[in-house]
């Protein structure tokens, strides 16, 4: 689909997310919509020896207000961090292009990023930066109402909802165990299929 889309941020975001900004020509990520909680903005899905597994990123929530996305602050009293890191290396440090990738994402991640979106930005450049997707990518300047307009995935792409994104099936090192997962993290198929990520989106 050339032309804009519009995406909602997220963190390590699901292949789905890339599949999107593959076919457009520009990327606007929403940072003036309240914070919406379970959904992708703030967690993903690995997968790990015993199936697919929920990481999120802790966050400051206002008591009563309603607060911006792009106000979100991550919260470092947890070890989040430590715990995803190691979630990381324990499913992926056998998939094939793991030592090629994992020290990126681990900079990034273990970065005091006061922010959510600064840290899910990061992330996402970096991802496309590996998969070398040239795509403009800006930020929304206003709220837009949600009006079913094409090129929209600001609430589309989420983990409570049915996706009529098609996922081709690609090796996963749980493969024998689970056969293909699909609705993962882009870090799944960047740490089993490497430079071929890219064609796989």
């Amino acid at each position: 689909m050339p032309g804009k889309i519009f995406l909602s941020t997220a963190y390590l975001p699901p292949i789905e997310y890339f599949a999107r900004i593959i076919q457009a020509d520009e990327v606007f990520i929403e940072r003036e919509e309240n914070y919406i909680k379970q959904s992708y903005r703030n967690r993903c899905y690995i997968l790990s020896a015993g199936g697919p597994q929920l990481l999120t990123v802790p966050v400051y929530l206002g008591s009563f207000h309603k607060t911006h996305i792009r106000d979100i602050r991550i919260d470092y009293s947890k070890r989040w961090q430590q715990v995803h890191m190691g979630a990381l290396t324990s499913s992926y440090n056998s998939s094939p292009y793991f030592l090629y990738y994992f020290e990126i994402i681990e900079k990034i991640i273990l970065s005091r990023h006061n922010f959510l979106l600064d840290l899910n930005m990061y992330l996402l450049s970096s991802f496309m930066k590996m998969m070398k997707m040239e795509i403009q990518v800006n930020y929304t300047t206003e709220f837009m109402p949600v009006a079913g307009k094409e090129g929209d995935f600001r609430f589309m792409i989420n983990p409570k909802q049915d996706s009529s994104y098609n996922a081709k099936e690609y090796f996963q090192v749980f493969n024998y165990v689970h056969g293909f997962v699909p609705g993962l993290s882009i870090v799944d198929l960047v740490f089993n299929m490497g430079p071929e990520a890219i064609r796989y989106l």
